[in-house]
């Protein structure tokens, strides 16, 4: 049985990731392909679990360092449960955010040792890591009044709710990890209309499976 295809969708918030999975995986479907849609942090059972306490804020007292303890948790239990076994039996998956967010998140913007985030990294993926990301790039506040129209009288999660200024360093972060390994990343304006933006998301993936006609679908 060949090989599946791993793809992410990293960016800031509001960027649009959940509405181009979901586009993206309609088109993969319609020529045939298995799609598994997931994200972090969840995906899993135990991750979920999980993911109510880190977006709660429930873990934010404690500081970055189990923030990034509890992700590597959840992370690992998503790989081994979702992620792994699906790519061994030929899916696509889609994932909404994985390792890039706690480079940005909890590395960057979090303060955290470079070292020990890596060092943590390749434990929690153990040779799982994606094939191709796709980040998009917003401008932050267009993107946080996004995050605000899209939950209504919902309130902001643990990390919607940051400064302006750090939503500003995590986009830079992102587009720093794309100019660092821009064999696994492509980044796409996503301040253009929903359509530009979902063309753009096909050709890459296009380009990165090898397959052609996925635009024309």
């Amino acid at each position: 049985m060949p090989r599946g295809f791993f793809i992410t969708f990293e960016g800031g918030e509001g960027a649009g990731k959940s509405t181009h999975i979901r586009l993206l995986a309609e088109r993969l479907e319609k020529q045939g392909h298995e799609v598994v849609v997931t994200r972090e942090p969840g995906g899993s059972a135990g991750a979920e679990a999980v993911r109510h306490v880190l977006l709660s804020g429930a873990a934010e007292p404690f500081g970055p360092a189990l923030e990034a303890l509890l992700f590597a948790a959840a992370r690992l239990d998503h790989v081994e449960q979702v992620i792994r076994p699906a790519i061994g039996r030929g899916a696509v998956v889609l994932c909404d955010r994985f390792v890039d967010s706690s480079r940005v998140y909890q590395g960057v913007t979090g303060g955290l040792d470079p070292d020990f985030m890596a060092r943590l990294e390749r434990v929690t993926v153990n040779g799982v890591m994606p094939d191709l990301t796709i980040i998009l790039d917003i401008d932050p506040q267009e993107g946080l009044r996004r995050a605000t129209e899209r939950r209504g009288e919902a309130g902001a999660d643990r990390f919607e709710k940051e400064t302006l200024e750090i939503h500003r360093h995590r986009r830079a972060a992102f587009l720093d990890i794309a100019a660092r390994e821009p064999q696994r990343c492509v980044v796409i304006d996503a301040s253009r209309p929903r359509a530009q933006v979902a063309r753009a998301v096909a050709k890459a993936v296009e380009r990165a499976m090898g397959r052609e006609g996925l635009d024309n679908v």
